[in-house]
């Protein structure tokens, strides 16, 4: 069953974004992230600047299949078919469709009220399925 963590609070979604994506490339781990058409580009024109010292390697999910293969993050609308399933990255208001593929989902929360309302309605509609939530804060871990 799929392990999904909520990350709460993130001060700036995709600059959150992009640090998970950083510590979960290190650890070898290939990473679909998925938001609205909109946020995708802005996530993929930070990710081309984002550290001076280090490429945090990228695609859209619709680059040629062997860039795919190769690309440990993925940028995809809809995550059902991406290349892997190991961790989805939800930045987006709904539950994604085939979440139940991946090993792990992160959901990333900012402080904005509209954000966590919609959160509310992810984590319900998870739980409602049977699925065990975990819940991080990040003010809580900024203050630690």
């Amino acid at each position: 069953m799929t392990e999904i963590a909520f990350h709460f609070n993130a001060p700036d979604k995709l600059a959150y974004t992009c640090r998970l994506l950083r510590k979960a490339v290190a650890s070898g781990a290939r990473v679909v992230v998925t938001a609205s058409d909109e946020t995708l580009h802005r996530l993929d024109q930070i990710l081309w600047t984002y550290s001076a010292t280090e490429f945090l390697p990228h695609c859209l999910d619709t680059s040629a299949a062997v860039v795919l293969s190769h690309s440990p993050v993925v940028l995809a609308r809809t995550p059902a078919q991406a290349p892997h399933q190991q961790v989805l990255v939800n930045l987006g208001d709904d539950v994604p469709t085939g979440f139940e593929r991946y090993e792990r989902l992160i959901e990333v929360v900012s402080r904005g009220d509209d954000d966590r309302a919609q959160a509310r309605l992810r984590w319900k509609q998870y739980a409602d399925r049977g699925y065990t939530l975990q819940r991080h804060d990040l003010v809580l871990k900024e203050h630690a």
